[in-house]
């Protein structure tokens, strides 16, 4: 009997003991093997002296005999490395760790008390973490094995790594990986210096024969801890001035997380059109013109200099872009050569084009 073979049977005789009478389709679905496979692993666990039997009926399935227990629970070394993601089944299957976490669990469930067993079980079926953010798919990782393999085997892994001013060739010696906001990130030596380098980037990667020696005390935690702080203070390099509207207010903490909270807590009071000021820390030039422009009409920046300037320019470019015509200030309705009264003009609602659904009708 095969080593797969035997790790499934232990499998479907920890879930008849973890969950009692289940049928073959459930067995198979658990298994992820043919409902056929499911009946030649039960006949092959009986002919073992295992006392399975079959319940028949709408509301048969198999189960073991009452009060039979298996205490061959004993975790291998790949489960063991998988239980630090209990939590997380999407990041455990992506190192290679999925089939090996599912059997590590059984076991461990199967090890303990009728009473632990049964609260453990609600508790996965009641608590689900999902690590990647909202609206944004799972970035690819072809590269993420053979960095947790290096990782695992302490060897120097050579990489082709693409940067945002241009690609380089290096030879990593990794220290750990880390999983922040669903996008994976490899610790690793170089030289004599400890960097972060993010897994979707890599654009080839080679395991090499060659070890290294971990560094003594390295806490990969601590590491991480510490980087993210220094990231975050070398993040911002000033502030900007806005005005806002009442939407911009509420824009703000939806946009820019706890620096926009914490910039409308100390915003001064509204003005008579509701407006409120607010000091915003900004990044570098390119990226707080980025940020501003997603405000959209819900903020004016009123400072620094440079930065009002920037936005101005993009938003004349926008202008530009979409052709608006000679004159006109962007944001103020369109001139038209009707005049009103005294040299006024009107805009008509009726001259207003009008978003078109796919069948091409007006919305």
């Amino acid at each position: 009997m095969d080593r797969m073979r035997a790790d499934r049977l232990l499998s479907l005789l920890l879930l008849l003991q973890n969950r009692g009478r289940m049928t073959a389709p459930e067995l198979a679905a658990e298994l992820e093997v043919s409902v056929r496979t499911v009946y030649r692993d039960v006949e092959a666990l009986s002919a073992s002296g295992v006392p399975v039997y079959a319940d028949r009926g709408p509301a048969g399935g198999y189960r073991l005999l009452d009060g039979y227990r298996t205490r061959l629970t004993g975790l291998t070394g790949d489960e063991a490395d998988s239980l630090f993601l209990a939590g997380m089944p999407g990041p455990a299957a992506e190192l290679g760790l999925g089939a090996d976490l599912t059997t590590a669990q059984l076991k461990l469930r199967a090890a303990l008390p009728a009473e632990l067993g049964e609260r453990s079980r609600r508790i996965q079926e009641r608590f689900h973490l999902d690590a990647p953010g909202w609206f944004r798919d799972a970035e690819p990782v072809p590269h993420l094995a053979a960095a947790a393999e290096a990782v695992w085997e302490l060897r120097v892994l050579r990489v082709h790594y693409r940067r945002w001013r241009g690609e380089v060739r290096r030879e990593l010696c990794p220290l750990g990986l880390v999983l922040k906001g669903g996008i994976w990130y490899l610790v690793a030596r170089v030289e004599d210096t400890v960097r972060s380098y993010r897994v979707s980037r890599i654009l080839a990667a080679e395991v090499l024969e060659e070890v290294f020696e971990r560094p003594a005390g390295f806490d990969l935690a601590a590491y991480w801890e510490e980087s993210s702080r220094r990231l975050e203070s070398a993040r911002f390099q000033g502030e900007a001035e806005l005005l806002l509207s009442e939407r911009g207010v509420k824009l703000l903490p939806m946009q820019f997380g706890a620096v926009g909270a914490e910039a409308v807590a100390a915003a001064g009071p509204p003005d008579d059109r509701g407006r409120r000021r607010v000091v915003l820390p900004v990044e570098s030039l390119p990226v707080a013109v980025h940020d501003m422009l997603r405000l959209g009409t819900d903020a004016e920046v009123l400072g620094p200099p440079e930065l009002r300037s920037a936005v101005a320019g993009a938003v004349a470019e926008l202008a530009r872009r979409y052709g608006a015509p000679k004159g006109d200030t962007p944001g103020a309705p369109p001139n038209h050569d009707t005049p009103n009264g005294a040299g006024r003009t009107v805009h008509d609602p009726q001259d207003t084009p009008k978003l078109r659904s796919k069948d091409g009708r007006p919305r």
